[in-house]
């Protein structure tokens, strides 16, 4: 590997130029690098022999002693020129220089008579193209205009504004445009300044915007705005994409142009100029864009390498640029052409060089452009080949085993055989691109490799190298052959049940089933052994319904896939009808309009009784409140009547018990009527001193009303004035007509009721 010295490379290389008609041009050219170092030029591709008009001159540069634009022949030395170093070890090329003839064209545009009021702006243009560009100058009666003057402002492109216009402001005007190439002066205009300043009122304007223009870094952009009105408005700069424009660089001329000095790509954007009228809002706005190009630029270069035969090499070369630079890649100066083992990636930004031999050993160069320049960098290879290596394998063949198996055998090298330390075999199906390819290893004492997990119907390529410790051999011969073909892998199969004469058969595809060209469908009853099929079905078919089928028996359904080599094996699976009827049976399909009106009907009774129970509940809730009030009423009479001496104690005890039974017939009755009963008349219906039949007849029932009564019924009466005991009753005869003893005391009626 040699060091930076010994590498081909420019160290000046031609630039794009700018002659002058019947003038000397020279294009520089020097080159360092191991000698000696030829040193040849090429215009527009083709190369130049050395003549009267143009030569080369000791130091490697090109020298044209009279640049003509087109000579008596048609030819011109206009056109892209570079120069070629070749050594030893290979070839560069330069970047491309344009070389252009110096011109100047007439005015295409001329200066204007104007008539602007005291106070006002003027403004007055030239257009002239000429290459290099024009300066432009303006005279005001046949002498320089004065740019001290802050009022006049001179823009590069040919534009002259005058601000606050006053009466020693008129006179002639004219522009004067200067190049190597000529000098031109534009038709004359007049100004004139008329009548004094006006104090009308005036909305802002703006004259004349912003252009949209194109340059490349590192120049200068002078952005134009000039607005009138009155007040005089104010002029301001913003971006479209609301980025701040920035300080560095930045400049007003005259009273609201911007220039920007020293360009980058990140000045590129559109620019809106605004006229505000002083102290308001209104404004009117006008907006440009601004275009910075930037050259192409490496951001990486290409480095030179050394590598072994048979290895690979990479280069890798990135560049930049505005707009994004195009890459080529030449090899010893000639365009590179791709090959199965020469493959260019990413944009062209990554050359590889697949098992590299004596023929790749060259100076590869990167070409990066774009429509604001050019540039290039190179780097060489060098391929390492040690004295001694073995010469390649003999004899290498390749032999089908199977679908998926292949064997290779091979000789030992004739010659350089002791220090083989062992073989690699490269594998590569034909169809892929050499990165495509891996390799096996192989003991230095084996002859053969069987190569397995291979594609069946497809061909693959083989070739062997011998490895020492120095480096590998070269490759052997290469050998193709194929696979056998095999039939397709079993498909997955899947039954679905749709009804009850119906069933739907589905399947996956999988790159397991290699390849095919379509499948075969069966089906049979299972006490059969006729098979209904087979269906054929492309191979981009995954599903089949199978109709007609009879419910009350069990189904058996075989799917295969087929090729040009035969079936496969068959993917067999039973379905049954049989639940599915049986299920429509105890689940009938239901009638949607009959649920539907069901429903409607179910949900009219379910409100019609809500309407029921709340009047129902309102009921009762207002017979509790009148009947308690009542209840109240009773309790108050009965401690007036009671309030009477005591009565024996066996007679008070029945009369409580009859009280209570009364008082709730009382309030029965009281509903009913409306009347109240006095003591004569529960005096009348109980006596205080009944017979024993009567007496134990009362008791009866008594106990038996007092068990239905409540506990705040009971609660109403005050303690002191009214008690109950309970005494251990004598059984009760049985009446002579054997009915019980509630059916003895039909007075009791109404009390039994409440």
């Amino acid at each position: 590997d040699f060091g930076r010295s010994s590498e081909l490379a420019f160290v000046v290389e031609p630039s794009d130029d700018i002659a002058v008609q019947e003038q000397p041009l020279i294009l520089y050219c020097q080159v360092e690098g191991i000698q000696p170092i030829t040193i040849t030029w090429r215009k527009n591709g083709v190369m130049i022999v050395d003549s009267e008009n143009a030569f080369m001159l000791a130091n490697g540069s090109l020298y044209v002693s009279r640049f003509q634009r087109l000579r008596g022949d048609g030819s011109s030395d206009e056109g892209e020129y570079d120069c070629m170093a070749q050594n030893h070890y290979g070839l560069v090329v330069s970047r491309k220089a344009k070389i252009q003839a110096a011109t100047m064209s007439d005015f295409h545009i001329h200066p204007q008579n104007a008539v602007v009021e005291e106070g006002g702006v003027a403004r007055f243009q030239c257009q002239i193209h000429g290459l290099p560009e024009p300066v432009i100058l303006w005279h005001k009666n046949s002498m320089p205009v004065n740019t001290d003057n802050e009022r006049y402002t001179l823009l590069p492109k040919g534009v002259l504004q005058i601000t606050g216009l006053r009466a020693e402001d008129s006179g002639i005007f004219h522009c004067v445009a200067t190049n190597i190439a000529n000098v031109k002066f534009s038709r004359e205009a007049r100004l004139t300044v008329s009548g004094s300043h006006s104090t009308v009122y005036k909305d802002p304007m703006i004259l004349v915007g912003p252009e949209n223009l194109t340059l490349t870094v590192h120049q200068t952009a002078v952005l134009e705005c000039i607005a009138t009105g009155n007040p005089r408005p104010i002029v301001s700069w913003s971006r479209l994409d609301g980025r701040p424009i920035g300080v560095e660089g930045i400049q007003v001329l005259g009273t609201g142009n911007l220039m920007i000095s020293d360009l980058t790509v990140q000045h590129s954007g559109i620019y809106v100029c605004a006229a505000n009228k002083p102290g308001t809002r209104v404004r009117r706005t006008a907006q440009g864009s601004l275009v910075v190009q930037a050259p192409a630029e490496f951001v990486q270069h290409p480095q030179s390498i050394s590598r072994p035969v048979g290895t690979t090499a990479i280069f890798t070369c990135v560049a930049q640029g505005e707009p994004p630079p195009q890459i080529t890649w030449l090899r010893n100066g000639q365009i590179l052409e791709t090959s199965d083992h020469i493959k260019l990636k990413n944009n062209n930004s990554t050359l590889s060089i697949y098992g590299i031999n004596q023929a790749d050993e060259a100076i590869y160069q990167c070409l990066a452009e774009n429509s604001a320049g050019s540039t290039q960098a190179s780097a060489r290879l060098t391929v390492l080949w040690a004295d001694g290596l073995p010469s390649p394998p003999q004899g290498v063949r390749a032999e089908t085993v199977s679908a998926t198996t292949i064997q290779v055998s091979w000789e030992k090298p004739l010659q350089n055989t002791k220090e083989i330390i062992g073989y690699v075999l490269h594998i590569r199906k034909a169809a892929d691109p050499v990165e495509m390819e891996y390799q096996e290893a192989v003991s230095k004492s084996t002859f053969q490799q069987l190569v397995t997990d291979l594609e069946p119907s497809t061909s693959y390529s083989f070739y062997i190298k011998a490895y020492t410790s120095r480096g590998a051999s070269k490759a052997s011969e290469v050998t193709v052959v194929s696979t056998l073909g095999e039939v397709p892998a079993m498909p997955s199969l899947f039954i679905k049940v749709i009804n009850s004469t119906t069933v739907q058969a589905t399947w996956e595809p999988s790159i397991k089933l290699g390849q095919h060209e379509g499948f075969k469908l069966y089906y049979r009853k299972v006490h059969l052994s006729q098979y209904t099929g087979p269906v054929l079905l492309a191979s981009n078919v995954t599903a089949y319904n199978i109709t007609h089928l009879d419910a009350s028996v069990v189904y058996e359904v075989k799917l295969l896939a087929y090729n040009q080599h035969g079936d496969g094996n068959s993917t067999v699976r039973f379905v049954s009808l049989r639940e599915t009827v049986e299920r429509t049976v105890l689940n009938p399909p239901c009638d949607c309009m009959k649920d539907e009106q069901n429903n409607k009907t179910s949900t009219t009774g379910i409100i019609i009784g809500i309407h029921i129970g709340v009047t129902c509940i309102i009921f009762c809730i207002l017979f509790l409140m009148f009947g308690y009030r009542g209840r109240l009423l009773m309790c108050k009479n009965v401690q007036e009547q009671l309030s009477t001496p005591q009565i024996p104690r066996s007679q008070r005890s029945a009369t409580g018990l009859v009280l209570n039974g009364a008082t709730r017939r009382d309030r029965d009755d009281r509903d009913l009527n409306g009347k109240q009963l006095d003591m004569n008349e529960l005096e009348r219906l109980f006596p205080a001193s009944p017979s024993q039949e009567q007496q134990e007849k009362g008791i009866a029932s008594a106990q038996s009303l007092s068990a239905s009564h409540d506990e705040t019924q009971i609660s109403t009466l005050p303690l002191d004035e009214f008690s109950i005991i309970e005494e251990q009753p004598d059984p009760l005869p049985k009446s002579p007509h054997g009915s019980s003893p509630a059916a003895l005391a039909p007075d009791h009626g109404p009390a039994n009721e409440g």
